[in-house]
């Protein structure tokens, strides 16, 4: 059985470019990946020395959210690697209105860098999956509920969860797979201010299910899924990883 297990959910001889990965979410997918068997290579605009990059990743400096051609590094990647199989992108900004003149520079500035360079992201690394392939778009709880003081972040995660339905569709001929990966309020620099306010912290915690924040180890589990065979058939949908968020009805 144990072997079974191991097959189905191993990524041995995958490739595997994880974009955020210096931090949060996308340094706990990229070491996790790696632990799976992938070859890993991490990405994000900050820079690193060895000891602070994810264990059995190779880490490169490069801002996605900046408008450069993704194309040739991902070229390159599958080139060391002799191929490219997932791609998961978990960069991503959050940008609250702040004053008035700001805000639609702001709202602007948050869909380009969590929709279109979603979109830039995945038009470079598909040519580079040959047959088969798994895209992971890290989304939100704010994809499908409405959250205040924050339009341009809701409208950019309800965007891209609808984007990641649209390549499934044009896409899944070729054989690639892509999903969303939507997680609740996880503890990561982004939500540190909500983190230290006892206040906001219990009232998110009470929001859920289980009654705490999630970690970014609580993604790591379902991003093998839905990077390995084990998600073979599944493609075109929302995986929330939230504590039970958007399953619960009274907030007592």
């Amino acid at each position: 059985m144990n072997a079974y297990l191991d097959k189905l959910f191993s990524l041995d001889g995958k490739t595997a470019i994880i974009t955020g990965a210096s931090r949060g979410i996308g340094y706990a997918i990229a070491e996790g990946l790696a632990g799976a068997g992938a070859a890993v290579v991490g990405v994000a605009r900050s820079e690193l020395s060895d000891e602070e990059s994810p264990k059995g990743v190779v880490y490169k400096c490069w801002d996605v959210c900046g408008g450069s051609d993704f194309s040739d590094f991902c070229r390159n990647v599958a080139k060391d690697n002799g191929g490219l199989d997932i791609l998961v992108n978990a960069a991503g900004i959050t940008l609250p209105p702040g004053a008035e003149e700001d805000a639609e520079a702001r709202f602007r500035h948050t869909i380009e860098a969590d929709v279109m360079a979603v979109f830039r992201t995945c038009k470079s690394a598909i040519p580079f999956m040959d047959g088969a392939g798994s895209i992971i778009n890290v989304t939100s709880i704010n994809s499908v509920l409405g959250f205040p003081d924050n339009p341009g972040y809701v409208a950019a995660k309800g965007g891209l969860r609808m984007l990641t339905k649209a390549l499934a569709v044009d896409f899944g001929a070729a054989g690639i797979r892509v999903n969303n990966l939507a997680p609740g309020y996880v503890h990561t620099t982004m939500t540190q201010a909500s983190w230290t306010d006892p206040e906001l912290r219990n009232n998110r915690a009470r929001h859920t299910i289980l009654g705490r924040w999630g970690e970014p180890s609580d993604l790591v589990g379902a991003a093998i899924f839905l990077a390995s065979d084990a998600s073979s058939y599944v493609t075109g949908q929302d995986l929330f990883v939230d504590g039970g968020w958007i399953a619960k009805g009274l907030i007592t």
